[in-house]
């Protein structure tokens, strides 16, 4: 899946990831390639991208927005 990540310092990742996990308000969620649609509010906390390859990046978060749309797209807005 394609994964951006943006913030007011600009965009902090662009690229191909297998999964994304991440904390909500509702709690944390793990994002798969091909999840169904899905717009949330984020939370205060550590995010993961795995890579394709099995790499993992550590992000840390301190709130946002979090699309996933139908053509496999993960666009996350960082406060």
């Amino acid at each position: 899946m394609k994964l951006t990540i943006a913030s007011l310092r600009g965009v902090d990742f662009d690229g191909e990831a297998s999964a994304f996990t991440v904390k909500t308000q509702s709690g944390e969620i793990t994002i798969l390639d091909h999840h169904r649609p899905l717009i949330t509010v984020l939370a205060p906390g550590e995010a993961v991208i795995t890579a394709p390859d099995g790499s993992k990046k550590e992000l840390a978060t301190s709130g946002g927005f979090l699309e996933m749309d139908a053509e496999n797209h993960v666009k996350v807005l960082l406060d």
